[in-house]
């Protein structure tokens, strides 16, 4: 896992205190239920072509202020927010709140958590 900078590691930390988070057993058992909910992959465009999970739409970090509304306009939509390994998508969950999403939520551990638990994945 990468070091990560103590700066960045204090906004995602003060965005993690503000947004909701679920572990990837949550994920999975929603998509195992066939639940209907939006699954975002905010990773950069090579790492979601690369692999992402199941039914996952890509709108990366860096877009993601300025494309939510046109992919998904309803801001009480339920929406979970993924990257490699929970902090972008803490820091894109934390923004969507801000824009007046409720019903957003960031997977903690990401990409690598559900890689490593052997889950299936899409390419």
């Amino acid at each position: 896992m990468a070091k990560h900078a103590p700066r960045f590691l204090e906004i995602v930390n003060t965005s993690r205190a503000r947004v909701k988070e679920c572990q990837i057993q949550d994920v999975k058992q929603r998509l195992d239920a066939k639940e209907a909910f939006h699954l975002v992959d905010v990773r950069e465009e090579s790492e979601y072509a690369r692999g992402h999970l199941p039914g996952a739409e890509h709108i990366g970090k860096g877009v993601i202020e300025r494309d939510i509304e046109a992919k998904i306009p309803d801001p009480a939509a339920p929406i979970v927010l993924y990257c490699g390994g929970g902090y972008r998508s803490a820091l894109a969950a934390d923004a969507l709140q801000q824009m007046g999403y409720t019903n957003v939520i960031s997977m903690d551990g990401g990409w690598r958590a559900w890689t490593e638990a052997g889950w299936p994945v899409e390419s």
